[in-house]
C-alpha cells in the first residue's frame, strides 16, 4: 500500500474523481464505506450547500473523504453585448428542439470562491481537492493547520512542479483521456493534452510528493498499470457515472456503453472551459456566439438547456462528460463496483508476478 493510502487510512488506492454535479453524498459515502477516498465535487455549489452535503456525507460514513474546489476568482469581467449575442442563440436552439426553458441572467456568474473555501474550512474533511488553479500560501497554512491533506490538479510536468512548490501533499496528474474540465491552469489546455501513461512517469520523476493517475481508467488492469508506473492511487470518475448513487442524468446513463472512443472529444461549448465528453448533437449545433464566452459566463447561460434536456430525456443536448474509455462502465451500485476494481487489480497483479517467474 502507498504511503498516500496509510497516511489517510485507506483500504486502497483508489479515488472516485470528484465530479461536480454528478457526486452525491450517497456516492462519496459509498466509495469511502468500502475503502477507497470518496470525492464530492462541489465547484459550483454554494457554501451553505457545501456544509449541507459534507453533513449528509457523515451521516452516511466515519470513513476520510475528499472535497474539490474551483480555484477561480470571486468577480468575473462580461461583455453585457457578447452575453446578449449568446443567449438569442441559445434560446433560438432550445426553441428548435422544443424545449420550453430560456436563458436568464443569473444573480451570479459562480459562487464566490472565498466563501466555498471558508466552508470548506468550516467543514474540515480528511481532504482538500482543488483544480483550475493554485491556492494561495495563506489558503495552504490555513488547510494544513486544520490537519486537512491538500491534493492538487495537474495536466503538465510544469503544473504538478507549481503544486509541490506550493506545499501540496499530493498532485493528481489528470491525462488527456480524462473525463470532464481539463485542469489546466499553467497552459492552454489543448496544449496540455498529454496522455496520462506518457504524463505519470514523467509527474513522478519531477516531484517529491505523491502523484496520483487520472485519466481513461477503467477497470482494477489500469489501476495496476498506473501503480506500475509510479501512481500512488488511482483516480476514476467516469467509471462511477453509471451507478445508481451518481447525479449524472438517466440519459446520460445510457449513452455512456454507446460511446465510441472517436466520439469523446475536447469541448467548450457547454461552459466555456475546455472539458472531454461525447461529441452529441449540441456540440454538433453549437451556437457561434456563445463559443467565445469564458467559463463560468457560458456555464451559467447554458445551464437552463441542460436542466431542461435532462428533464426530457434528451442526452444529445446534454453535457455528457466522460472519459476515453467510457464504454467500458459498468451500471452497478458503488460499493460492488469498488469491490470488483479491487478484485481485477489482484488477478491483474497475481498474473504479472506469473509472467515474470515464468521468464
Amino acid at each position: 500500500m502507498s504511503s498516500f493510502a496509510r497516511r489517510l487510512g485507506l483500504e486502497c488506492p483508489l479515488v472516485q474523481a470528484p465530479m461536480a454535479g454528478a457526486t452525491t453524498p450517497e456516492l462519496v459515502a459509498a466509495v469511502s464505506n468500502a475503502g477507497g477516498l470518496g470525492s464530492l465535487g462541489a465547484g459550483y455549489t454554494e457554501a451553505q450547500a457545501i456544509l449541507d452535503d459534507v453533513a449528509r456525507v457523515r451521516s452516511l460514513t466515519g470513513r476520510p473523504f475528499a472535497l474539490n474546489l474551483f480555484v477561480l476568482p470571486d468577480a468575473f469581467a462580461v461583455d453585457p453585448l457578447a452575453v446578449a449575442r449568446a443567449r438569442e442563440e441559445l434560446d433560438a436552439l432550445m426553441a428548435r428542439e422544443g424545449l420550453e426553458a430560456r436563458t436568464s441572467l443569473p444573480a451570479q456568474w459562480a459562487p464566490r470562491f472565498s466563501d466555498q473555501f471558508a466552508a470548506l474550512c468550516e467543514a474540515r474533511p480528511a481532504v482538500a481537492s482543488f483544480a483550475f488553479g493554485v491556492i494561495d500560501p495563506a489558503q495552504m497554512r490555513e488547510l494544513h493547520r486544520r490537519d486537512i491533506v491538500v491534493i492538487g490538479t495537474a495536466t503538465t510536468v510544469r503544473e504538478a512542479r507549481a503544486w509541490a512548490a506550493a506545499g501540496a501533499d499530493a498532485v493528481c496528474v489528470q491525462g488527456a483521456e480524462a473525463g470532464g474540465h481539463r485542469g489546466s491552469f499553467l497552459h492552454e489546455a489543448e496544449d496540455a493534452m498529454i496522455g496520462l501513461f506518457a504524463l505519470l512517469p514523467l509527474a513522478v520523476r519531477a516531484v517529491d510528493i505523491p502523484v496520483i493517475a487520472a485519466g481513461g481508467i477503467m477497470d482494477g488492469r489500469a489501476m495496476l498499470a498506473a501503480e506500475v508506473l509510479g501512481a500512488a492511487a488511482s483516480q476514476l470518475g467516469t467509471a462511477f457515472l453509471a451507478c445508481p448513487e451518481s447525479a449524472a442524468a438517466a440519459a446520460w446513463k445510457r449513452d455512456l456503453p454507446l460511446a465510441q472512443e472517436h466520439q469523446v472529444t475536447t469541448i467548450r461549448g457547454f461552459s466555456g472551459r475546455a472539458a472531454r465528453g461525447l461529441r452529441n448533437r449540441f456540440v454538433e449545433l453549437m451556437p457561434h456566439a456563445a463559443q467565445g464566452l469564458p467559463y463560468p459566463v457560458l456555464n451559467a447561460l447554458t445551464a437552463p438547456l441542460r436542466r431542461a434536456a435532462a428533464v426530457a430525456g434528451r442526452g444529445d443536448l446534454l453535457s455528457e462528460w466522460c472519459g476515453q474509455a467510457a464504454s467500458l462502465v459498468r451500471p452497478q451500485p458503488a460499493a460492488e463496483l469498488v469491490a470488483r476494481l479491487l478484485d481485477e487489480r489482484r488477478l491483474a497483479r497475481r498474473s504479472l508476478t506469473a509472467s515474470r517467474d515464468t521468464c
